[in-house]
């Protein structure tokens, strides 16, 4: 009677014993999806390329949603996971400026959709990591990162090809090797020279016929 007695005394104290270390487990566990942690930093527009983006409000609105991912927790990050991910489909299926309208921008938009699909899919795995969380949410700041860095280096090349000021005709470019904001670009420019050629030409006709025979004569020699 007594050896059960101790029997049973022993299985509820080895039980008490692992329960008490899975509640200890889950209490440690549990403040580390609870905790904020400072995430990498957004790369965003510059200022001086903001009239251009000021319409595309799909764009702005992921821009917005995102500063939430700033400094947060895991659980915060998979509470408004779900919101971002609808947010980046918007902007992937907006209508884009034309000068963004190119398969490498459309690439950089693709990976931050599957970087974003990848965050939502966490919220779904009940015994993920705050490690897995924390790591997924740089990824997807980095990937909208790429976005805005492309962005302002397409804005960069624009800006430069319209401030240029050289004759194309003294230039060799391969034309095949161009894309079409170059081409484009190049043929304003070459345009905007051949119409001041004209104008100066046209002037010099006026005022060669206004002067008498003799200059004429004259300055045909020359």
């Amino acid at each position: 009677m007594k050896q059960t007695i101790y029997l049973l005394l022993s299985v509820l104290l080895f039980s008490c014993g692992n329960n008490k270390q899975e509640t200890n487990k889950e209490l440690q566990e549990t403040p580390k999806l609870s905790i904020p942690v400072k995430h990498i930093s957004v790369e965003n527009v510059k200022t001086i390329y903001a009239s251009e983006i000021e319409n595309w409000k799909e764009l702005k609105a992921v821009n917005s949603f995102l500063k939430k991912f700033d400094k947060v927790s895991p659980n915060e990050a998979l509470s408004n996971a779900l919101e971002l991910r609808d947010l980046v489909i918007s902007l992937k299926d907006s209508v884009k400026p034309e000068i963004f309208d190119t398969p490498p921008f459309q690439t950089r938009i693709n990976v931050l959709h599957n970087e974003v699909l990848r965050l939502a899919d966490l919220t779904f795995i009940p015994a993920i990591t705050p490690e897995e969380v924390n790591l997924q949410v740089d990824k997807t700041i980095a990937a909208f990162s790429t976005v805005n860095s492309k962005i302002n280096s397409i804005l960069a090349k624009k800006r430069f090809e319209e401030e240029i000021d050289v004759d194309f005709n003294f230039i060799g470019i391969d034309s095949t090797q161009m894309d079409s904001i170059s081409k484009k670009s190049i043929n304003l420019k070459k345009l905007e020279q051949d119409s001041i050629r004209k104008e100066r030409k046209l002037v010099k006709r006026k005022d060669f016929i206004k002067v008498s025979p003799e200059k004429q004569r004259v300055l045909k020699k020359e």
